[in-house]
């Protein structure tokens, strides 16, 4: 039977998600009425913000009707993790919309910045108040250092995806081997993800932490090719152009500083899951 839960909205992580959630609706509202830009790196910062409001109001929804606890998951492990990763898709819109939208009278763009920038350092504040609940409530994989970096590497996938054009590797089996290289990856860490926070693992006919291993090796050295394969062909002979205030050649350079970032968390994801499982179960 469905019942109400005051302490869901009056609960200091339930106050910084009304925070939150008013905030979100603020940014994109705000960019809203400014109008609409072809831009991927524009839709990126309007999907963080609709995304984050949507979720962020379906668990005040569910916690406030005590829906939650009749959900077949880690609820606290489910929240703790979308905090986390609201806060990183909020740090990056706070940093890309000003970047490539505002200007110095344009007071709309700048007030969505600012909100924005408030909206992260609330998400952040959710992190750390769900980090310190006792009683080991964070122990599901999403709030595990393994589900951290398993969101990382799609959360930085998807910036390599919002900066990627047609253009740039359509007539390049090298740069199409790159594409395929973030796509595969991808794919197989949201699938980790979702077989890991559903507790389907256990019907593997085989152990399923050594298989994560096997892939997350496969995968540190697929994205270290990408990592030298991508500068080395898509800046040759493809100078800077001048003005470039931002321009295409930027997204290129993006897609090769996100590369970078995810080869050090795919190998410092194998390291760990090779300590976890070797080292430490072991012992």
């Amino acid at each position: 039977m469905i019942g109400v839960d005051l302490r869901a909205l009056t609960q200091p992580v339930g106050v910084m998600r009304i925070m939150a959630t008013i905030l979100t609706c603020m940014s994109f509202s705000l960019v809203a009425t400014v109008g609409h830009f072809s831009s991927p790196y524009w839709a990126w910062c309007m999907f963080t913000w609709c995304f984050c409001f949507f979720f962020t109001l379906l668990i005040l929804i569910l916690e406030f009707t005590t829906v939650n606890a009749k959900l077949p998951f880690a609820w606290d492990d489910f929240t703790t993790a979308l905090a986390m990763l609201a806060s990183l898709m909020c740090l990056s819109a706070s940093i890309v919309y000003p970047v490539f939208f505002t200007c110095s009278t344009c007071h709309r763009q700048i007030g969505a910045s600012v909100v924005s920038w408030v909206c992260f350092g609330v998400y952040a504040g959710e992190v750390v108040l769900t980090r310190l609940r006792p009683s080991g409530q964070n122990s599901g994989f999403l709030s595990s250092l393994p589900g951290i970096m398993k969101m990382l590497e799609a959360f930085l996938a998807c910036l390599i995806f919002t900066s990627l054009d047609n253009s740039q590797f359509s007539g390049s089996p090298e740069l199409q081997w790159c594409v395929a290289v973030y796509c595969l990856c991808f794919i197989f860490a949201i699938l980790i993800i979702l077989l890991s926070t559903g507790r389907l693992t256990s019907f593997f006919p085989f152990p399923f932490d050594k298989l994560v291993i096997v892939y997350n090796m496969l995968a540190a050295v697929m994205y270290m090719t990408a990592m030298v394969i991508w500068p080395l062909y898509s800046f040759r002979g493809n100078k800077r152009p001048i003005p470039c205030d931002p321009c295409h050649w930027d997204k290129l350079v993006v897609v090769t500083f996100m590369t970078i970032l995810n080869v050090i968390v795919y190998t410092l994801d194998t390291a760990y899951s090779i300590r976890l499982v070797f080292c430490v179960s072991d012992q």
